[in-house]
């Protein structure tokens, strides 16, 4: 006598929003333009793994025997292009309606921390180079496109720059995963550290804009309300 029907083991599957696998073997391609086009369209988003999405995506591209799913490279990066491109140009309108008391208003600091590292890039290297730049910082890619639109950014000016800081980003970041995977043999053996080295040298920037923010502001108590440093 037969038992009970068991269930196919990926309905048993639990998606981690955070882990960069389980949302690729979950969702796949379309899944990369989901998720990019929240974390740099939409505030909620600031969490999401973008740059070890992209990496692991360009691994899994890599043909072969490999642990997780099986992807395509003209798919993966397709995908990450319009997600990517779409959420910054979504961003830039929510910021131009909805202006500044939109950021100043949430309860996240590290939205508050990005908002005000966003307005200083756009101030201190002008738009183009703040946008692209950007793209490469998390938390600051997400507020920084609703920034630019409160503060006026010309919309011609921010998209030219978002595109090509986009492109720059999402095709850099997977086809060095890509290339990583073709050179090293069994690299899924390696999946798990390589992941968690990405997304440590992806918070290397936000540490030492932090690090640089105290630093300033210690130098100006030290100063004094009369004098400037």
């Amino acid at each position: 006598m037969r038992g009970p029907p068991t269930l196919p083991s990926t309905t048993l599957l639990a998606v981690n929003v955070l882990d960069a696998s389980s949302l690729l073997a979950a969702f796949g391609a379309l899944g990369i333009a989901a998720i990019l086009f929240a974390e740099t369209g939409l505030l909620v988003g600031f969490f999401l793994p973008g740059d070890s999405l992209l990496f692991t995506a360009g691994l899994l591209c890599v043909p072969g025997e490999h642990k997780g799913p099986h992807l395509v490279l003209w798919q993966v990066i397709l995908c990450a292009m319009l997600g990517a491109l779409a959420g910054a140009q979504v961003g830039y309108v929510i910021g131009q309606r909805g202006g500044r008391p939109l950021l100043e208003r949430t309860e996240r600091r590290s939205l508050r921390q990005g908002a005000e590292r966003a307005e200083e890039l756009l101030a201190k290297y002008g738009y183009g180079k703040a946008i692209v730049l950007a793209r490469f910082i998390p938390v600051v890619r997400t507020v920084l496109n609703p920034m630019a639109g409160a503060l006026g950014v010309p919309v011609r000016t921010f998209t030219l720059w978002q595109v090509l800081g986009g492109v720059l980003w999402t095709v850099g970041v997977v086809l060095a995963g890509y290339a990583l995977g073709s050179t090293v043999p069994s690299i899924d053996t390696y999946l798990l550290p390589i992941i968690g080295l990405v997304v440590v040298v992806s918070v290397i920037p936000i540490a030492l804009e932090l690090f640089r923010a105290r630093k300033a502001a210690r130098a100006r108590a030290q100063a004094g309300p009369d004098k400037e440093v």
